[in-house]
């Protein structure tokens, strides 16, 4: 039976279960502040019926105004209360969503770019937006359930005294609450279209900041602030049209509670006149409809909040691995770091029939078959587009793949996403993904390693001159996304924390193509010469010539692979063209040999 789907209800229960202890005190104030005008409003009743009497008792009427403002004091305590008190629930809970959307992008099986949204910024407006309108959702409930409560004990008293009356005041306020359900299909459109606008405009700030140089230099910063104040523009209409909805709702909301006072004024008349309606019972009924006035206005933003949580459940669960928002209300277990799992070393890898292709051009790799050994260099070639990054990253688990198995010793791989991850395996990419923070912590990236750890990294690869240059050393704030480094010393750097992690197998993709041919002939060298096994996509001869193993990829499968004894990469390597001369096919074949010789 197919579970039923977690829809906004559901969710808010969650959310008040979460910290039931946190939420019942700090929303009782709330609450307390919707219900103490039912005593005001009695006061006022008392207080008018004994002024306005035959012969008025000033000394009690100045009691009861006394006990009036003591009624007041206490609601402005409530309301100063619940502001104290309140955020101690919020923001709990909001870091308690936020950190389970991090830890399913982060830990959960499937490749996480599947869930991903197209930019940062869509991402970063999710976890901050859609969160906030998930906990206001919840938030309005204190002070409904409190509106409810002194409607429903006002209405009473006021049935008491005049149920023709009281009946008055219900018609427009019942018609008022279809009006506003009729309206909130509005107010979900409106707020869906603002999110994804909003969402939008915060990527491509994000974008801007981190192309600063590449608009320079292209001289596009007009068109880029033209897009950008396009983009604002139309998130700014999306907003406008999502508020007016809002108030819309909430304007018919009030003007039910308005044409009620109207109603009551104009019927207590002939009441009064009649001598079974006092001063004092018109002084609550105005009393009672200006809060009651709250309850159609409370219920209409509980509408609305309504639809706002469930677009927002519905863009939080899309980042979720089976695209479902429970998981957003998890209740994991709090991360700890414990000892590192046992693991057995690496003997064999072997895959077979990987298949992986992008949905949108249909491109990657098909039946792909590779065995890699303990302790060999594989490299993996072909030109540009020949899907040597795809192989990489569905072998990964960072892509779907659509067929294949993988196996680690003889024994199945399910999950390659959490399976082949440090300690088994390291990875560094093509783009070298590096944060605005020291170059200790970039390496490091939270691995427990020491000092002499990450001198060792640096210097496998090839960073330790360069690092000698730096007068912080290990303490040199490399700026946002690398910007102070240049791109060698960003690809060796990512190089080294793949190293420090000291893995089984190191799998690199083209990290040495921003290399001068000297740096790029030591790196090699030192990874060929350090006994790692490693699995590296690239055509630069100077990786070529140090493989164990070549695996040429073309259209996405493969074309040949070579096994080279160790003779003939001794042979190579004193004989090695150097780095970019001739095309990338010439130099693939110089080291493989022609098609027919290699198949």
């Amino acid at each position: 039976m197919t579970p039923r789907p977690l829809g906004a209800w559901r969710a808010g229960v969650a959310l008040v279960a979460f910290r039931a202890r946190r939420y019942l005190p700090g929303g009782v104030p709330w609450a307390l502040v919707q219900i103490l005008p039912l005593f005001t409003g009695l006061l006022l009743q008392a207080v008018f019926d004994r002024v306005s009497g035959a012969q008025p008792a000033y000394a009690s009427g100045l009691g009861l105004l006394a006990v009036l403002v003591a009624v007041e004091t206490a609601r402005g305590g409530m309301l100063w209360t619940g502001i104290a008190v309140w955020p101690g629930w919020w923001l709990r809970v909001g870091a308690w969503i936020r950190s389970n959307v991090l830890e399913s992008l982060l830990c959960d099986p499937g490749p996480p770019v599947t869930r991903l949204p197209a930019s940062p910024g869509e991402a970063i407006g999710r976890l901050r937006d859609d969160v906030d309108d998930l906990i206001r959702f919840v938030d309005i409930w204190v002070d409904i359930a409190g509106a409810v409560v002194f409607a429903a004990a006002a209405l009473a008293v006021m049935a008491r005294i005049s149920l023709p009356l009281t009946l008055v005041t219900i018609v427009p306020l019942a018609a008022v609450l279809v009006a506003s359900r009729a309206l909130t299909w509005m107010v979900r459109r409106s707020h869906e279209r603002m999110r994804e606008r909003g969402s939008s405009v915060t990527g491509m700030i994000a974008d801007l900041f981190a192309g600063v140089l590449a608009l320079k230099t292209a001289g596009a910063e007009g068109r880029a602030l033209a897009r950008f104040e396009a983009g604002n523009a139309s998130r700014r209409r999306a907003a406008v049209r999502a508020q007016l909805a809002v108030s819309l709702l909430q304007t018919v909301s009030g003007a039910g509670a308005q044409l009620a006072t109207g109603l009551v004024l104009l019927l207590a008349a002939g009441a009064m006149r009649q001598g079974t309606f006092t001063v004092g019972d018109l002084a609550l009924f105005t009393s009672y409809l200006v809060a009651l006035s709250n309850v159609p206005r409370w219920l209409g933003r509980v509408l609305a909040g309504h639809r706002e949580a469930e677009v927002a459940l519905r863009r939080l669960g899309h980042l979720q691995p089976d695209r479902r928002p429970e998981g957003v209300l998890a209740r994991r277990p709090a991360a700890s770091a414990g000892p590192p799992e046992p693991r057995e070393p690496l003997r064999r890898l072997e895959v077979r029939g990987l298949t992986a292709r992008h949905p949108g051009s249909g491109a990657g790799v098909f039946d792909v078959d590779l065995t890699i050994e303990a302790g060999t260099l594989t490299v993996v070639t072909g030109v540009v587009g020949s899907g040597k990054t795809t192989l990489l990253r569905a072998l990964l688990g960072l892509l779907p793949a659509e067929a294949g198995s993988i196996r680690w010793n003889g024994v199945p791989v399910p999950d390659p996403g959490a399976f082949l991850v440090p300690p088994r395996v390291a990875y560094a990419g093509q783009v070298a993904r590096l944060l605005s923070a020291t170059l200790a912590e970039n390496v490091a990236l939270g691995w427990p390693a020491a000092e002499r750890d990450l001198l060792a990294a640096l210097r496998a690869a090839q960073l330790a001159d360069d690092l000698a240059e730096m007068p912080a050393g290990l303490d040199t704030v490399i700026g946002s996304r690398g910007s102070r480094l240049s791109g060698g010393q960003l690809q060796r750097a990512a190089v080294a924390r793949a190293l420090v992690r000291t893995p089984d197998l190191v799998v690199l993709d083209d990290v040495s193509s921003a290399l001068d041919h000297a740096t790029e002939e030591r790196l090699w060298r030192a990874l060929a010469g350090s006994g790692l096994t490693c699995l590296v996509a690239s055509h630069r001869p100077a990786a070529l010539v140090r493989a164990d193993r070549v695996v040429v990829l073309e259209r996405g499968r493969v074309a040949a692979r070579q096994s080279l004894p160790l003779a003939s990469r001794q042979t190579a390597t004193a004989v090695s063209p150097s780095a970019g001369s001739g095309s990338r096919a010439s130099s693939t074949e110089r080291e493989v040999g022609p098609p027919n010789e290699r198949t």
